[in-house]
């Protein structure tokens, strides 16, 4: 048997096979055979009468040449060795009887000799294994450089495309060409017709003597548009010096842009974020903010959104309420509704609760713009907006804080906005005839205050 690695290993006696000899003697090739076995076979332990049976006959020839011959001295005598390994031989060679092979059980331990043999030819295998593998990974490798370097070497486009893969892709970039084409078309436009109305703002603005400010929308959506159209109408129908006033619109693509009333002053929550409110300021917005629902109830308006963000000032001290997305328009058939609307921790309970509402959902908003000026943030802000609309369904007036702090006119004008039965809520009408409110000085006397605000944002 030839092994592919021989010349990688030590040079060791490995078992190969025999060429073919010329015939011998029948005991010679049998003598072949046995010593054969014996290098290579697992030893075996034979039964003892077979090895006193060949012991025995052993002597008598060896009696036979004594009788017969001249004293001479004994094989072992003279190669004691290899009388020792023939002895060792005999006593580990599996017997055979008529031919088969005795079935012999193995020794506890290998003879010295076939230990080393064993041992070395386990280092060649494991010799075979770590060559074998080392050239196995050297294969991998060269394959995969074989690999890349064809990748490498093919060119990206070795086809041209099909004609009709290149027709679409021609029609795909006469389709680019002509979209880009287009919205330039579209952006020169629109730079043109901001240009135009950016124009007429300001001549609107020199004919008022005053500024303007633009409120841009996003029409997207067929509700934002409707409650668009809605704010338009309302604005438009009805004027007055409390609420933010209504001057033009332009259409651009789907942005509609208002031009409306400018409030120089921010927002009522910029003012309660920048510092404390007296009781006195908090009289005269609340005289100005009541002016401004009433005329909207008198007109059959729900506001259904006021909180301090939709309540603006000026800088000469006016205060007005913004924000007329949510507002709907009462009809005689319908003087009620029933849609939940506007933001939750300023909505009224019977709006939370789903039950029909009036116009006193706005008086409950202002009772909390109240609360607002006097702790400088909503009931429940850090609830979420359904944990706080549970609040308002359940508890329903909240409790103030500190309510020692605030004197008694304060307190019951707070209560009378408040009250989570409707019919006992008092209307803009009547707060307006509240002492609270009727004791308010002028609004000229918030402009300092204004004033401060501005400035301090803008440092």
């Amino acid at each position: 048997m030839a092994y592919p690695y021989d010349s990688l290993l030590p040079q060791v006696t490995r078992p190969r096979t025999i060429s073919p000899l010329p015939p011998s003697a029948p005991g010679e090739e049998a003598k072949d055979e046995e010593v054969e076995q014996v290098k290579w076979k697992r030893p075996a332990v034979v039964t003892p009468q077979a090895v006193h049976s060949k012991r025995a006959l052993l002597e008598k020839e060896q009696e036979q040449t004594a009788s017969s011959e001249m004293p001479r001295p004994s094989q072992g005598e003279l190669f004691p060795a290899r009388e020792q390994e023939e002895q060792h031989r005999q006593q580990v060679e599996e017997p055979e009887e008529n031919g088969q092979n005795i079935k012999a059980e193995p020794q506890a331990e290998l003879p010295e000799a076939q230990s080393d043999i064993m041992a070395l030819k386990r280092k060649n295998k494991d010799d075979m294994r770590r060559v074998q593998e080392e050239n196995l990974n050297q294969q991998r490798g060269d394959q995969q450089n074989q690999v890349s370097e064809r990748v490498a070497a093919t060119p990206l486009m070795k086809h041209p495309l099909p004609s009709c893969l290149l027709t679409n892709k021609d029609h795909v970039q006469a389709e680019l060409q002509d979209s880009e084409a287009s919205n330039k078309v579209r952006e020169k436009r629109l730079e043109e017709e901001i240009k135009i109305i950016r124009d007429k703002a300001n001549r609107l603005s020199q004919s008022l003597q005053k500024q303007v400010a633009i409120k841009k929308i996003n029409l997207q959506g067929l509700q934002r548009k409707q409650l668009t159209v809605n704010e338009i109408m309302i604005m438009k129908r009805n004027r007055s010096p409390s609420v933010v006033n209504y001057l033009d619109s332009y259409l651009l693509g789907e942005e509609l842009w208002l031009v409306l009333e400018y409030m120089d002053g921010g927002a009522l929550s910029d003012v309660i974020s920048e510092t404390f409110l007296s009781e006195e300021q908090m009289a005269a917005i609340s005289r100005e903010c009541l002016r401004g629902l009433d005329f909207l109830h008198s007109n059959h308006i729900i506001h259904r959104d006021v909180k301090s963000d939709n309540i603006l000032l000026r800088t000469d001290g006016s205060v007005k309420l913004a924000d007329f997305g949510l507002s709907t328009q009462l009809t005689p058939e319908q003087n009620r509704r029933c849609t939940l609307a506007g933001t939750p921790w300023w909505m009224a309970p019977e709006v939370v609760t789903g039950q029909p509402y009036g116009p006193k959902v706005d008086i409950w908003s202002f009772g909390i713009v109240g609360i607002e000026m006097v702790e400088r943030e909503p009931p429940y802000c850090n609830q979420s907006p359904a944990s706080a609309q549970r609040l308002i369904a359940t508890v329903g007036t909240p409790k103030l804080r500190h309510p020692k702090l605030l004197s008694a006119l304060l307190r019951d004008f707070l209560s009378c906005c408040l009250q989570k039965d409707e019919e006992e809520r008092w209307s803009a009408m009547e707060l307006l005839q509240h002492p609270f409110v009727t004791s308010a000085k002028p609004a000229s006397i918030l402009s300092q205050l204004i004033n401060s605000v501005k400035k301090r944002k803008k440092n």
